[in-house]
């Protein structure tokens, strides 16, 4: 339990030394002491700016799991389903999503909104993508013995192919969250009055760096609550799949 604290706070002195030794300046790269600082100085914007960001990126990925998990089961168990919309979904999510984030502004205007689409839109692939996977690969002995007692599609997807695909889902979703942060964030750089994205864009546009790291290690506290909420949830609903000694 104290490898991760060990780890951070040795990374933290690794870059602190490095900083002093060399006499980098903290326009180039801050040591940590100058972005504490920053931080302190500036606690209130960041915090302010961290839960609407939050808030904007939990909504986002809501709907990313919601939509995700239907559009899984619905290509997992259609082989019609599956080879009429996975080349779509592929080429949609080929498209960069800052492309995207122009056009919700001329739809829905600056604001909260363009924010929401752009996590859901760059999270909820990596969802899909596993929920169909886990579906899609249940053994086919299994299906002849279920299908030889009688059993519905229905039936084996319901009580086989969700249960094997919750593994896929969870482990998905803790892909997932750490790009809805990135779209939200690509979304409030460019089309928002508010959230750390924002911020960002304004600490940039004055040439202060320290509170842009500061800015950045918000966004990497924001991410690691959210994956440990997940990696939680996993673990309670998924223990009885975590059998190797390599398991997570």
């Amino acid at each position: 339990m104290l490898a991760p604290w060990l780890c951070t706070i040795g990374f933290f002195l690794l870059w602190e030394v490095f900083c002093r030794v060399f006499g980098v300046s903290s326009y180039v790269l801050p040591a940590p002491s100058d972005i504490l600082d920053a931080t302190i100085a500036y606690w209130w914007p960041l915090l302010f700016h961290s839960f609407h960001t939050l808030w904007m990126t939990t909504a986002g990925f809501i709907l990313a799991i919601v939509f995700g998990l239907v559009l899984g089961l619905a290509l997992g168990a259609s082989r019609f389903v599956h080879a009429g919309l996975y080349p779509l979904l592929v080429g949609f999510n080929a498209i960069p999503k800052v492309a995207v984030v122009p056009i919700l502004v001329i739809w829905f205007g600056v604001g909260w909104l363009p924010a929401v689409l752009t996590a859901f839109m760059i999270s909820f692939f990596p969802i899909v993508v596993n929920v169909a996977t886990g579906l899609a690969t249940i053994e086919p002995e299994v299906e002849d013995v279920l299908r030889a007692l009688g059993a519905r599609k229905l039936d084996i997807m319901l009580k086989v192919g969700v249960p094997r695909s919750l593994p896929y889902f969870f482990g998905s979703l803790k892909v997932a969250i750490t790009l809805a942060y990135v779209g939200s964030v690509i979304a409030e750089y460019n089309a928002s009055r508010n959230g750390i994205g924002n911020l960002m864009a304004r600490a940039s546009a004055d040439f202060n760096v320290p509170l842009l790291f500061a800015a950045l290690i918000a966004l990497a506290v924001l991410g690691i609550m959210i994956y440990a909420v997940m990696a939680w949830l996993e673990r309670r609903m998924t223990a009885w799949a975590q059998r190797s000694q390599f398991a997570a």
